[in-house]
C-alpha cells in the first residue's frame, strides 16, 4: 500500500494526543516516532500488529498500541492490523494454531468422549490449551518475523524503483 493512502487512512495525530481517556498515556503519546510513517516504523508497526493478531486475548488493540509505544512504532497502523483477527476469521485462526500445536507437541488433535457439561468443557480445556497457545506463540513469531522483512524488503524495492525511474527520465 503506497505511503500516501495509509497517510491519508490514519487519523490526525493531534486529535489522539487531545483525547481526554488517552491523557492517562502522558507524554508518551507525544513521540512523533508513534505518527511518523518510514520504513522502519511501518515494518515495526507489522510486527507488533501481526504479533498482537494472533494473540487470544480481549482487547488485542490495547496490547498492540503498548506494543508500539514501547517499541516506538507507528501506533495507528500496529492498532488497526491486529482487527485481521475478527470474529469471521478467528475460528479458522485458532483452529489452525491448535493443530499446529498438537503437531508440534505430538498430541492427538481430537476428542473422542466430550460431554457437554462444565466438568467436560473443564477437561477439554485443560487438554487443549497447552497445544493452542504453542500454536498460537508460534504463529504470532512467524507472522510477525514475515511481515516484518516483507514489508522492509518492498518498500526498499519501491523506494530503489522510484530512484531509478528518476534516473530514466531527462
Amino acid at each position: 500500500m503506497p505511503k500516501k493512502t495509509l497517510k491519508r487512512l490514519m487519523p490526525d495525530p493531534g486529535t489522539i494526543k487531545n483525547n481526554k481517556y488517552l491523557g492517562l498515556l502522558g507524554s508518551r503519546l507525544h513521540d512523533n516516532n508513534l505518527w511518523y510513517l518510514n520504513r522502519h516504523s511501518a515494518a515495526g508497526a507489522f510486527a507488533v500488529g501481526l504479533f498482537c493478531t494472533w494473540m487470544p486475548i480481549p482487547f488485542q488493540m490495547v496490547l498492540a498500541a503498548l506494543l508500539a509505544m514501547t517499541f516506538r512504532v507507528n501506533l495507528p497502523l500496529s492498532a488497526v492490523l491486529v482487527w485481521l483477527s475478527n470474529p469471521l476469521t478467528m475460528p479458522p485462526m485458532f483452529y489452525f494454531a491448535y493443530r499446529l500445536g498438537s503437531f508440534l507437541l505430538d498430541r492427538p488433535h481430537h476428542y473422542k468422549h466430550f460431554e457437554l457439561s462444565l466438568s467436560g468443557l473443564s477437561s477439554a480445556m485443560s487438554s487443549a490449551a497447552p497445544p493452542f497457545l504453542l500454536g498460537c506463540l508460534v504463529m504470532a513469531i512467524v507472522c510477525s518475523a514475515t511481515g516484518f522483512m516483507v514489508i522492509h524488503g518492498l518498500w526498499r524495492w519501491t523506494v530503489s524503483r522510484r530512484w531509478k525511474r528518476r534516473r530514466r527520465i531527462p
